[in-house]
């Protein structure tokens, strides 16, 4: 896969960037050199090789420590918001991202 100028200046265009004919060529290399090692990797044949949890896994045994991931009724909610800056009706409250 490869992106052409076009491209570049629709995915600029979405993004609400404004970008200069030397930064849109800089742009256009850089992520076909993205895609192009993207390429390499689909290319290596990983049929029998078993996926890795942990990068670590390949020269020494991990052991991960995970709990169960189950709701809890009993979580005192009041404690857990002591340190919020600010709460609403149990609720955190959190700056306006979108306008």
């Amino acid at each position: 896969m490869s992106l052409t100028s076009q491209d570049i200046a629709r995915i600029a265009h979405l993004a609400r960037l404004e970008l200069q004919p030397a930064e849109s060529e800089r742009m256009l290399t850089q992520i076909n050199g993205f895609f192009d090692i993207v390429e390499k990797m689909r290319a290596v044949d990983t049929t029998c090789i078993e996926p890795l949890a942990h990068p670590a896994a390949t020269i020494q045994d991990v052991v991960l420590r995970l709990r169960d991931d189950v709701a809890d009724p009993n979580i005192d909610r009041e404690a857990n918001q002591r340190s919020a800056p600010a709460v609403e009706r149990g609720l955190f409250l959190v700056p306006k991202v979108i306008e």
